[in-house]
């Protein structure tokens, strides 16, 4: 069962961890090149995304769980176990991550923007080849802060029946009372932690020019 729910959180981790990857970079891309002054300045795109996020930003994730139990019915064909937990995952990791997109390329000097602007560059080749070229760095560390905070909303998960060393935990350690389950719960966990930051360090050492 420990070693079926280590798995289960590294499933729901990696499938929700990808999609909201994805969606974040392009929501994190958009706000930045339709923002006022922006490459591709656009008010309106710009105004409804970021108050989108700010909205799904500031639901808590228990209650998100609880609130799109009927969309992730109709999307995955159940609410409970890994495939109920996918969905409220990306609508809760999307929004954190999009910002942390919008940190590291509000990081890119406007000044190189500018340059390429000026030797004729479109806007798509703007994005790929200054601001994502500029800010691997930030995007790295970004991406492994979200990863963390993913692991922590996949255990909030368990604790509703989502599966994973969450529920492990609660089933196995709190209502039975077996304090070490909930301990080795915990150190896997912050073993998985570790791991990931790690990755995160080395892809943003080697990414920083």
């Amino acid at each position: 069962m420990f070693l079926r729910s280590i798995a289960e959180t590294l499933v729901m981790v990696g499938i929700s961890g990808a999609l909201a990857f994805i969606l974040g970079l392009l929501l994190g891309i958009t706000i930045t090149v339709t923002r006022p002054g922006g490459v591709m300045q656009n008010k309106g795109v710009y105004e409804v995304l970021d108050k989108c996020v700010n909205f799904f930003r500031s639901i808590p994730f228990i209650i998100l769980l609880a609130g799109l139990i009927p969309l992730t019915r109709l999307i995955m064909g159940s609410a409970i176990g890994v495939k109920g937990a996918i969905v409220p995952l990306v609508f809760g990791t999307v929004p954190f991550f999009t910002r942390q997109i919008e940190a590291a390329l509000a990081e890119v000097d406007r000044g190189v923007v500018e340059a390429a602007q000026s030797m004729g560059s479109g806007p798509l080749e703007i994005i790929v080849r200054v601001y994502l070229r500029e800010s691997m760095a930030g995007i790295a560390r970004g991406t492994t802060i979200t990863a963390i905070n993913l692991i922590g909303l996949s255990a909030m998960a368990g604790a509703v029946g989502a599966g994973g060393l969450g529920d492990f935990a609660i089933r196995y350690g709190h209502q039975r009372n077996q304090l070490d389950v909930t301990y080795v719960t915990v150190l896997t966990l912050v073993l998985i932690v570790n791991v990931i930051q790690i990755l995160g360090n080395q892809v943003a050492k080697r990414s920083t020019h």
